[in-house]
């Protein structure tokens, strides 16, 4: 701890001073059109500071348990939230890289050899060799090599490569945002499907009631042999949705296990009944979007980096100054190798400078601003993109609300339609044409009712993930590779 705090005291002043100055532009956000306010209507309304969604753990807004233990298993064991993970730390690894040149290299070189000089060799300077000379040579050289960044080369490829290490947290970020709203959208998909199965279970059920009736009716001389054909129809073409349905119902069950990182073999989930509430989500205000996104987060970080290269880019129009150094001891007889006399030493500086090359480091320069420009509409498109994810979230959960209520009650009135037209051809005043048709009505009206309360609870989860999934763009932030004691003294 306290050679570290020696290190950040002293050593890295001290390369800040022989630094000099940092060429290239100052890093400032570029802006993006954010509108003041939703344009959704009540009852939307922007969240208060105590409000917000669960951080880490957005699926409790549904307080669904078997979500929870999937969501929980699925940040542990999916593979692409593990790749990207890696992407992390070899970003982090980068930039240690890059750090790592505030520092002098030393390196060593130690040799031991027993030689024979010829008696002819050339002489050295006044003294001409007599006889040939049998001779040890022991080193232990060491040499020091440091680069004095006056004009901000380094300091810019490592700014550039903590901006991509942040960028690369926050790709981690929106991987496990995106593996957890496609879980949660699977999910809720696959419950939507267990109640339309239950829907038309039921129908089936009613159906063979039905088909008991006519068929005792036939047998009576009441009911045709075409009011059977048709109620057989009804009774087959239900359990033919039924079928497919099962298997809609099998490939989302696939689709959750590999999310989960598990074999879809092997995996299985209970039928359950589709949730009905649809819980309050907190909006903020579309300010708010800009510092909880982790793919706007992303975008930013990349225009940082791409603005720290343009100075990578300026600072090879100006000279490089190595700082070097050697020493060590050198001796013929082991005995006084670590004697005084023994020892040498050299010190010495270097400027390299291109003059001409053709036009290619105003060619790299071009390239550096290009790359940031693009990054520019990069970052612009992402928050344009966030806010449009976020007002059809809105609308989409306005809308649905509104045809909801709406459809349950068409399905009330062919409930009434149903037991309408049962009572009428019981009665004998219409044909089981009229019964078939109400039956096939009510389902229909059924199964649309439940597919439009899934895709109320999928929109929700689509909202959650456009406002970010109550992330912080402040857990990236602190995420920087700076100089220590420890990079000092490694390899």
């Amino acid at each position: 701890m306290h050679l570290n705090k020696w290190i950040q005291a002293c050593i890295y002043p001290v390369a800040l001073a022989l630094a000099g100055c940092t060429v290239g532009p100052k890093y400032q956000r570029a802006t993006a059109p954010t509108p003041p306010n939703w344009s959704a209507e009540a009852p939307w309304r922007a969240a208060e500071p105590k409000d917000g969604i669960p951080k880490g753990s957005w699926w409790s807004l549904y307080q669904d348990p078997v979500l929870e233990q999937f969501e929980k298993q699925a940040l542990d064991a999916n593979q692409s939230i593990q790749l990207a993970a890696t992407r992390v730390e070899q970003a982090r690894d980068l930039a240690r890289v890059q750090v790592a040149a505030f520092f002098p290299s030393v390196t060593t070189n130690p040799s031991a050899a027993r030689q024979r000089l010829s008696g002819n060799r050339p002489a050295v300077g006044t003294t001409v060799p007599t006889a040939a000379i049998t001779e040890n040579v022991l080193q232990i050289p060491f040499q020091l090599s440091y680069e004095a960044d006056l004009f901000g080369r380094i300091r810019r490829n490592v700014e550039a490569t903590n901006a991509q290490y942040q960028a690369t947290a926050a790709d981690l970020e929106n991987v496990r945002l995106m593996i957890t709203s496609d879980l949660a959208s699977d999910y809720f998909s696959l419950r939507e499907l267990d109640a339309e199965m239950g829907d038309v279970e039921e129908a089936i059920s009613y159906d063979q009631k039905g088909m008991t009736l006519v068929n005792n009716r036939h047998a009576g001389g009441v009911a045709s042999g075409l009011d059977v054909a048709q109620q057989a129809t009804v009774l087959e073409a239900a359990r033919a949705q039924l079928y497919l349905l099962q298997q809609q119902r099998a490939t989302f069950e696939h689709a959750i296990a590999t999310l989960l990182g598990t074999t879809a073999p092997t995996f299985h989930v209970a039928p359950a009944p589709l949730k009905q509430e649809i819980p309050a989500v907190p909006l903020g205000l579309p300010s708010d979007v800009l510092e909880r996104r982790p793919d706007i987060a992303e975008a930013e970080r990349q225009m940082a980096a791409q603005n720290a290269l343009i100075g990578v880019a300026k600072s090879a129009f100006y000279p490089s100054v190595l700082l070097s150094g050697g020493g060590g001891l050198e001796s013929a007889d082991v005995t006084r190798l670590f004697n005084a006399s023994s020892t040498f030493w050299s010190l010495g500086i270097s400027a390299a400078e291109t003059i001409f090359n053709g036009g290619s480091l105003h060619a790299q320069l071009d390239f550096a601003k290009a790359g940031y420009q693009g990054s520019v509409a990069t970052y612009r498109n992402t928050v344009l993109t966030a806010f449009q994810q976020v007002e059809d979230g809105l609308t989409g959960l306005t809308t649905l609300a509104d045809a909801a209520a709406a459809q349950q009650r068409a399905v009330d009135e062919s409930q009434r339609f149903l037991n309408i037209a049962n009572d009428r051809y019981v009665g004998g005043l219409v044909t089981f044409l009229d019964v078939v048709t109400a039956e096939q009505t009510l389902l229909t009206n059924q199964r649309l009712a439940t597919q439009i309360q899934g895709q109320r609870l999928i929109t929700s989860v689509l909202l959650v993930k456009a406002l970010g999934g109550g992330w912080d763009r402040r857990d990236i932030d602190v995420l920087q590779v700076r100089p220590s004691a420890k990079s000092l003294v490694q390899q």
